[in-house]
């Protein structure tokens, strides 16, 4: 069982920052991406796992993703620790690939009302992987999960990168500061 972890809340702003992201960066980022969460150790030593599923909200300002408890206990170990959290969203189809970061993160558990974020996350990804010649029953196979098994990582991007190869991989997205 996942105790949910909440580092101390910030001071309310008067009004809501800017959202990192542009609308193009949040429609890939909706549209059947692959999602690869990350952190790391006291000791730096990495820790990474596929998400079984994501989810968008407010512009981009708060950000879920789902790993599964059983494959991720590394991952969620630091991220329990720390908070740090860096996660890439990347179209198979095209390669476009943003990276989000944050030392903000907090666990919890999956929830009945995750399952439809997690539905429509597989039935992205099955059109995205279609296009390039894998089929859905290979996308349902790589991100097979029981509810039980999920852990919700909720977060607030404090920096986005552009991570698509070429000349402007590694470059901070616009609104980052």
């Amino acid at each position: 069982m996942i105790a949910a972890s909440r580092p101390p809340t910030p001071a309310p702003l008067e009004q809501p920052s800017p959202p990192l992201l542009t609308p193009a960066h949040l429609a890939m980022m909706d549209g059947g991406v692959s999602v690869i969460a990350s952190s790391c150790g006291p000791d730096l030593t990495p820790s990474v796992m596929r998400a079984v599923g994501s989810l968008v909200q407010a512009q981009g300002r708060h950000i879920t993703v789902y790993v599964c408890r059983s494959q991720a206990a590394q991952l969620l170990g630091d991220v329990a620790r720390s908070g740090r959290l860096a996660v890439v969203f990347s179209q198979p189809s095209s390669h476009k690939t943003v990276q989000l970061k944050t030392r903000g993160a907090r666990l919890r558990e999956a929830r009945e009302d995750d399952a439809p974020a997690l539905q429509r996350y597989l039935r992205g990804m099955e059109r995205e992987l279609t296009q390039i010649g894998f089929g859905p029953r290979y996308a349902r196979a790589m991100l097979a999960h029981r509810l039980d098994d999920v852990v919700a990582i909720e977060f607030e991007p404090e920096l986005a990168f552009d991570q698509t190869p070429g000349s402007k991989a590694g470059q901070p997205i616009a609104g980052t500061p």
